[in-house]
């Protein structure tokens, strides 16, 4: 069951259009270590991971769509007043004349987005392990975007979401905990 709120889970604001950060957020959206894999991977792994951790991957999985809105959004605030110039000398050009201002499954240098980003190996801790990879790779980008912006209100939103990252890693160790005494305990998955 659903129910939609219709607002982002945390507010997205930009200050001024800049096609050139939006290019670099692209790698958020559609990137390996982006909020579209990530979610696909919690919310595929979940099918092979013990009970009792099965609504971490879920909870976790969802809120990474939340995020993806969030890089939508960001995206859009950036580029929403672009010229066709702007958006060529930002790098955008081909993109531009692909999809226009709209979105499209792709990392920042214009790879399209790929299911080979998604592992999903079967064994609990194998998977609980690359989710924490992920979430650590995610953090670093988004410091990293954070370094590459001068707008305080965009850095404020990709805060917001670098101390997400941090949390999901969080709880996916915590997760591997209750594994490994799962199976010390002989309960083997």
């Amino acid at each position: 069951m659903w129910i939609y709120d219709k607002k982002l889970q945390y507010p997205v604001r930009v200050s001024k259009c800049d096609p050139q950060m939006a290019k670099y957020l692209i790698e958020q959206y559609g990137g390996a270590d982006g909020e579209l894999a990530a979610a696909l991977r919690y919310l595929n792994q979940r099918y092979t991971i013990p009970d009792k951790v099965i609504g971490l991957l879920t909870d976790i999985g969802t809120e990474e769509f939340a995020h993806l809105e969030m890089i939508a959004t960001m995206v859009y605030k950036l580029t929403k007043d672009a010229t066709p110039d702007q958006m060529k000398a930002a790098g955008l050009g081909e993109h531009f004349v692909n999809h226009d201002n709209a979105l499209f499954y792709n990392n920042a240098a214009g790879v399209p987005w790929t299911a080979a980003y998604i592992q999903a190996k079967g064994d609990p801790l194998a998977d609980l392990y690359e989710d924490i990879a992920a979430e650590e790779k995610a953090r670093a980008t988004y410091q990293w975007l954070i370094d590459m912006t001068d707008d305080v209100d965009l850095q404020d939103s990709l805060k917001f979401l670098r101390e997400r990252e941090i949390v999901h890693a969080m709880r996916f160790k915590e997760a591997v905990e209750i594994i490994k005494m799962d199976r010390e305990t002989k309960k083997v998955y």
